[in-house]
C-alpha cells in the first residue's frame, strides 16, 4: 500500500459518510451513498459512490484553489467535510446546486482513478502541479472530465499507437544524428508502458522493433482490430518550425507547413482504398460518408485533447491544431490524430527529444489526452 494511502483515515472519512447517510431524510431525490478518501501530500483519492447511469462533471476554480464536482441531485446535508493534511483541505456539499467543492491545500490535477471502471463509481486521483498549469484548467473552456456512471463493466477500448517510419526508413535525421524513427519508437513505446498502467485502454502497436512497416498495414491493423483510436507518432523537418503539433485529416491542407509534411509522410508507399464488400455502390457511399463524418468528429477530439496536454509539457507550433491529407489518417472507421513530437531540424527540439525524461513527459502527456478520449 502507497505511502499516502492512509487506512486510518479513510475508516474515519467512510464512517463519517456513512453517519450522514443514515440521518438523511426519505425524500424523491436519490439518497447520497458513502464516500471514501485517501488524502496524501503527493496524491488524493476520492470515490463517489452514486449508482449507475448517473451523470457528471468537474471543473477547476481558483481563490481559492479548488475542484467543482457537478453532481445528479443528492439528498446530502450541507455540512463539511474537514480532509486536513494532505492536497484535500476540505470538502463543501452544496444541496440546492447539487455541487460538490473539493477545496485544495494547494494546485492540483485530477483524473479518473487509473485502472478498470467499477460500476457505479466515480473514482477520482489528485496529484499537485504548478500554478500555472493550475491556472490553465482553470481557463479550460470545458470541464475537465465529465461523463456518465456505467452500469457494468465495459471492455476496455483499444487504441492502437503508431511509431512513425522505422526499417530501412530512417525518417528525419537531425543534425546531430538523430534518427526520427528511433524517437518515435521509443516515445510510442514509453506511451504504452503508461497507458498499460493506467488499466483504461487495451493498446497495440504497428511496430515494437526497427521494421519497416507499410503505410497501408499501419491502418489496417486499427481496422481489423476495431480500434477506438489511432495515434501516429513522428518528430519531422522543416526550415524553422519548433515545438510539438497534432494533425488530422483533411482533403486540403490548412498550410503549406502542413501540406509538405503530409506529402513526405505519404512518399513512405501507398495505400489502396477501402473495399465495403456486399454492397451496391450507391450505398458504400453513403456508409463511407457516415463513417467520415463520425469519425472526423473523434479525430478533431483527441487532436484538442492532445493540444491541451502537450501545451503543459512542452513548446508548441502555432495554430497547433492543423489538417493535411496524411495516408494514416485515411481510415474512415478510426479517429486518428498525428502527433509531430518536435521538429529535429531544430536543434532545440532535437536535444529535447534526445532526452528520455523529455520524451515521458510528452508520452504522459499522450496519455491523459487518451485517457479524456475514451472517457468522454
Amino acid at each position: 500500500m502507497p505511502a499516502d494511502e492512509r487506512p486510518g483515515l479513510t475508516r474515519r472519512h467512510w464512517l463519517f459518510a456513512g453517519l450522514i447517510v443514515g440521518l438523511l431524510p426519505q425524500a424523491t431525490l436519490a439518497q447520497a451513498l458513502p464516500l471514501r478518501i485517501s488524502n496524501g501530500a503527493r496524491r488524493a483519492r476520492l470515490t463517489l459512490i452514486l449508482g449507475a447511469g448517473q451523470r457528471y462533471a468537474i471543473n477547476a476554480a481558483a481563490g481559492p484553489d479548488r475542484l467543482i464536482i457537478q453532481l445528479p441531485e443528492l439528498a446530502w446535508p450541507a455540512a463539511g467535510l474537514p480532509a486536513r493534511g494532505g492536497l484535500i483541505a476540505e470538502l463543501r456539499f452544496e444541496p440546492a446546486a447539487s455541487r460538490l467543492t473539493v477545496l485544495l491545500s494547494e494546485p492540483a490535477r485530477v483524473r479518473l482513478r487509473p485502472g478498470p471502471a467499477v460500476p457505479g463509481e466515480l473514482r477520482l486521483e489528485l496529484t499537485p502541479v504548478e500554478e500555472d498549469a493550475f491556472a490553465r484548467l482553470v481557463r479550460a473552456r470545458e470541464p475537465l472530465l465529465r461523463g456518465s456512471l456505467a452500469a457494468t463493466a465495459r471492455a476496455r477500448p483499444l487504441v492502437v499507437i503508431d511509431a512513425g517510419h522505422g526499417g530501412r526508413d530512417p525518417g528525419t535525421i537531425g543534425a546531430d544524428g538523430t534518427l526520427e524513427k528511433r524517437i518515435t519508437l521509443a516515445t510510442a513505446l514509453e506511451l504504452k508502458r503508461q497507458l498499460e498502467a493506467g488499466g483504461q485502454v487495451r493498446v497495440a502497436m504497428t511496430r515494437t522493433r526497427d521494421i519497416f512497416v507499410p503505410l497501408a498495414a499501419r491502418v489496417d491493423l486499427a481496422r481489423r482490430q476495431e480500434a477506438a483510436l489511432f495515434l501516429s507518432i513522428h518528430a519531422d523537418s522543416a526550415p524553422g518550425a519548433r515545438g510539438a503539433s497534432v494533425y488530422t485529416l483533411s482533403d486540403t491542407a490548412t498550410d503549406p507547413l502542413s501540406e509538405a509534411l503530409a506529402r513526405r509522410e505519404n512518399n513512405a508507399d501507398a495505400m489502396g482504398g477501402l473495399r465495403l464488400p456486399s454492397v451496391t455502390p450507391e450505398v458504400a457511399s453513403i456508409l463511407l460518408s457516415l463513417m467520415r463524418a463520425e469519425t472526423q468528429a473523434g479525430s478533431a477530439r483527441i487532436a484538442r485533447l492532445a493540444v491541451n496536454e502537450l501545451g503543459e509539457a512542452t513548446a508548441l507550433l502555432p495554430n497547433t491544431h492543423r489538417q493535411a491529407a496524411f495516408v494514416v489518417l485515411k481510415s474512415p472507421e478510426t479517429p486518428s490524430a498525428l502527433v509531430e513530437l518536435g521538429f529535429l531540424s531544430s536543434s532545440a527540439d532535437e536535444a529535447a527529444l534526445r532526452r528520455p525524461t523529455h520524451r515521458a513527459r510528452l508520452a504522459q502527456a499522450l496519455a491523459r489526452a487518451v485517457e479524456g478520449y475514451v472517457r468522454a
